[in-house]
């Protein structure tokens, strides 16, 4: 298998796999239901993965990654109100590329410990989340205001009765609330 096949294989695998999740669950999901739907061997689907944890991981992969390069770009900037408006934005972004798994995330446990084993684990990107939107000194309104500003970011984001929203739309009704709920300033839509 040419190493463009073998990559091909293992992107549609994936993909597969998180269709597969988002209607079956992670635990509900089989290899053989995988190797099934993508018209493929179970043995193909051993060539890439060992296990459906793996499959799971990354699956989720991604999405942990870009968050945390999005944490790190929001930490960089000096001014507070600017790491807000980067880590805001940018969770935003994030949510509404990856509806499907934040919906997933939001329901399954079997995706919550493919994330817990990431390089931070979801505690740690919560923490980092928080200390970015609330301040180094907050207070323990301030921290609540962060985690409900984000937890409901997430499960707006990924909730089935929004799936109709157009990306667009989403991304701007999410950005508003979010940062009516953290006491910004609305931008103007010039």
């Amino acid at each position: 298998m040419t190493a463009v096949r073998a990559e091909d294989t293992r992107t549609r695998l994936l993909g597969m796999a998180l269709q597969l999740f988002a209607k079956h669950g992670v635990e509900g999901t089989s290899l053989q239901m995988i190797a099934d739907a993508l018209g493929v061997t179970k043995a193909a689907v051993y060539y890439h993965f060992k296990t459906k944890a793996e499959i799971t991981e990354a699956v989720a992969e991604p999405g942990v990654r870009e968050l945390d390069l999005l944490l790190v770009a929001a930490a960089r900037h000096r001014r507070r109100g600017a790491q807000v408006d980067h880590l805001l934005d940018g969770f935003v972004e994030l949510i509404v590329q990856h509806r499907v798994l934040v919906a997933l995330f939001s329901s399954d446990p079997g995706l919550n410990r493919a994330i817990a084993k990431s390089a931070h684990g979801m505690d740690g990107l919560k923490e980092t989340m928080i200390g970015l939107l609330a301040g180094p000194d907050a207070d323990v309104a301030g921290r609540v205001t962060a985690l409900v500003t984000l937890c409901g970011i997430a499960m707006a984001g990924g909730s089935p009765d929004l799936a109709g929203v157009d990306d667009e739309t989403l991304r701007r009704e999410l950005v508003d609330v979010g940062r009516r709920l953290l006491g910004r300033p609305r931008r103007s839509r010039g």
